[in-house]
C-alpha cells in the first residue's frame, strides 16, 4: 500500500488527525493535494511563512502566520459543512503555546467523526500525552517503484536536451537493481543520484549502480543505527551449497504475489571465520535487493528509552525499504542481557520489541542474523515462526577449502591454474575460510619481501605457520559442531 493509498483510508475511515513522518514535505502535499481532489474535500495548507493557503493558491488568509490566528480561521472555516483536509508544516513545534494548543483541541472536536482531516507534517512529529491517542501515525514522501522509474526516465530526458551526447545501456535486470537501491529515497535524492551518474561519465549503464550504492551509503550513515552495505554474488562465496539452494528457492516468492509466503529470514550459526557475514551479503546479491546492517555499537544508549527508541527508528525505516535484507551480525550480543538484571530491563525490552516485530511483521523484508555463541540466545528466538530456517556454518571441508583458495587468489589478479588447489586444500584442513584468506595475504607479504614471485610454497608455508581457531580453542569449537550435530541443524 503506497502513501496515497494508506492516507486515503485513514481519511475514510475518518481519523481526525494523522501524522506524517515526511522526508519530502512538497512531495508529500502534492499527494495530499491529488487525495482531496480524488475524495471531493478542500484542501488546505499552512506554514509559519506561507500562512494559511486553500488548494494551489499562493495568497494566503490574511494574517495567518501567526499559529493562533491561523486555528482561529480554521476553526471558523469547519463551520462550512464542505469536508477538507487540512496540512500543517511542522505545528507541533507550537504546541507548548497554551493558546495554540487550545484551539487545536477545539478544532480536533470539532472535526471528529466527519470526513474533515488535519494531516501534520515533519520530522519525527510529537504530540502532548492527551492527543496522541488520537492520531494514526505514518511516513510519506517515498515514492514507489514505478514512480522512481518515471523520475529516472524523466531526468534522463533532461539530460539528453543539454547534453551533447548520453549512452545509456540498462539490461532490464540491471535496471531492476537501480530501481530497487533508488528506493527509500526521496525523488529529489533519486534525481540527484541519477545525474551524478549521468554527469561523471554522459553515461548510464551497470557500472553505476556502484555509484548509486554509494550515494545512498552516504545518505543513510548520517541517519542511525542502519548501515549501508554492497552485496556480494553467489561464485564470491565457496561451498554453502544447501543455502544457495534454499534461498534460490524462495527467491521468486519475495517479489511475486504467488500463494506461497515471501520468506522472512534465517539464521547462521556456526564456526568464527567460516564465512557467515559475507553469506549474508551473497543472501542480498541472490535476492537482488539492497543490504542493511544493524548497527549494534549505535544502537545502544546510555539515556534512558533511547535504545528502544533507536530500534523503533530502524525498524520502521526497514519497513520502509522494503523489499530489503536486514542484516544482524552477532546478534547474541542485542540480547547478552536479556535477563533485565544488569541493564535496568533495556535488552529485555529490546528482546521483545524485536521478537514481535520478527513475528507480525507484513513487509517483505528479509531478516539474515549471525551468531558465534548459541549460548547466549534466548530460546524464544530459536523457535519456528521468527527464521524460517536455521543453517550451520561448519568449517569448510576440502572441496570449499580448494575453492576458497581460488576466490582469495583471483581476488588478488593471481591464476589459480598456477597453484597446486588441491594439495594446499590438503594442507588447510581445520582451517575457517578467514584463517585461508589470512595465509594468502601472508603469503603475498613473504613473496614481496624476498623478491619472489608468489607461488603455492609461500602459501604453505604460511599454513604451517598458522595454528587455526580449531587448535587453539578445539573445545569451544567442537562444542559447537556436537550441538549443531545433535539438533540435526541444517549444514550450509
Amino acid at each position: 500500500m503506497n502513501f496515497e493509498e494508506e492516507i486515503s483510508l485513514l481519511i475514510k475511515s475518518r481519523y481526525a488527525l494523522v501524522l506524517v513522518d515526511a522526508i519530502d514535505e512538497n512531495y508529500i502535499l502534492g499527494q495530499l493535494y491529488n487525495v482531496a481532489q480524488e475524495q471531493g474535500l478542500t484542501f488546505y495548507s499552512w506554514s509559519l511563512t506561507k500562512g494559511l493557503r486553500i488548494g494551489k493558491n499562493e495568497n494566503s488568509f490574511y494574517k495567518t502566520g501567526d499559529p493562533v490566528a491561523m486555528l482561529r480561521v480554521a476553526n471558523d472555516l469547519i463551520k462550512d459543512p464542505h469536508s477538507a483536509i487540512f496540512a500543517f508544516s511542522d505545528f507541533d513545534r507550537f504546541m507548548t503555546d497554551a493558546a495554540a494548543a487550545r484551539l487545536f483541541k477545539d478544532l480536533l472536536n470539532h472535526i471528529k467523526g466527519t470526513p474533515t482531516t488535519v494531516v501534520l507534517l515533519g520530522s519525527e512529529v510529537k504530540l502532548p500525552p492527551d492527543m496522541a491517542p488520537l492520531a494514526a501515525r505514518i511516513s510519506g514522501g517515498y515514492p514507489d517503484e514505478m514512480q522512481i522509474m518515471a523520475e529516472v526516465n524523466k531526468v534522463i530526458a533532461e539530460y539528453r536536451l543539454t547534453a551533447e551526447h548520453l549512452v545509456v545501456d540498462m539490461p532490464p535486470e540491471a535496471l531492476r537493481r537501480v530501481v530497487k537501491t533508488l528506493k527509500g529515497l526521496s525523488l529529489q535524492q533519486v534525481r540527484n543520484a541519477v545525474n551524478l551518474c549521468l554527469l561523471k561519465d554522459s553515461c548510464f549503464d551497470a557500472s553505476d549502480i556502484s555509484t548509486i550504492e554509494k550515494f545512498k551509503k552516504e545518505a543513510f550513515d548520517q541517519d542511525g543505527v542502519l548501515e549501508y552495505f554492497g552485496s556480494e554474488q553467489v561464485d564470491s562465496i565457496a561451498g554453502f551449497g544447501n543455502l544457495k539452494r534454499w534461498v534460490s528457492d524462495r527467491k521468486k516468492s519475495l517479489f511475486s504475489d504467488s500463494p506461497l509466503p515471501p520468506p522472512k529470514g534465517l539464521l547462521l550459526l556456526g564456526v568464527q571465520g567460516c564465512g557467515k557475514s559475507l553469506a549474508a551479503k551473497v543472501i542480498a546479491g541472490e535476492l537482488g535487493i539492497p543490504l542493511y546492517r544493524l548497527d549494534l555499537n549505535r544502537l545502544y544508549s546510555k539515556y534512558i528509552g533511547e535504545t528502544e527508541e533507536n530500534l523503533r527508528k530502524a525498524l520502521a525505516t526497514v519497513e520502509r525499504l522494503a523489499p530489503v535484507c536486514l542484516w544482524i551480525d552477532e546478534i547474541e550480543k542485542i540480547f547478552a542481557s536479556s535477563s533485565g538484571e544488569i541493564d535496568g530491563g533495556v535488552s529485555k525490552r529490546v528482546l521483545g520489541t524485536m521478537l514481535t516485530w520478527m513475528q507480525e511483521r507484513k513487509d517483505r523484508s528479509f531478516i539474515a542474523a549471525t551468531s558465534n555463541d548459541i549460548n547466549n540466545l534466548p530460546p524464544e528466538l530459536l523457535r519456528k515462526g521468527r527464521f524460517d530456517e536455521i543453517f550451520f556454518a561448519d568449517l569448510p571441508d576440502a572441496a570449499a577449502r580448494e575453492g576458497i583458495i581460488k576466490i582469495h587468489l583471483e581476488k588478488r589478479g593471481l591464476d589459480p591454474k598456477l597453484y597446486d588447489l588441491p594439495g594446499l586444500a590438503l594442507n588447510s584442513e581445520g582451517f575457517s575460510g578467514a584463517e585461508i584468506e589470512q595465509a594468502v595475504i601472508s603469503a603475498l607479504y613473504s613473496a614481496s619481501g624476498s623478491n619472489e614471485i608468489i607461488s603455492s610454497k609461500h602459501v604453505l608455508e604460511q599454513l604451517k605457520l598458522t595454528r587455526p581457531l580449531s587448535v587453539i580453542k578445539a573445545e569451544a569449537v567442537d562444542f559447537l559442531r556436537n550441538w549443531a550435530r545433535e539438533r540435526s541443524i541444517l549444514l550450509v
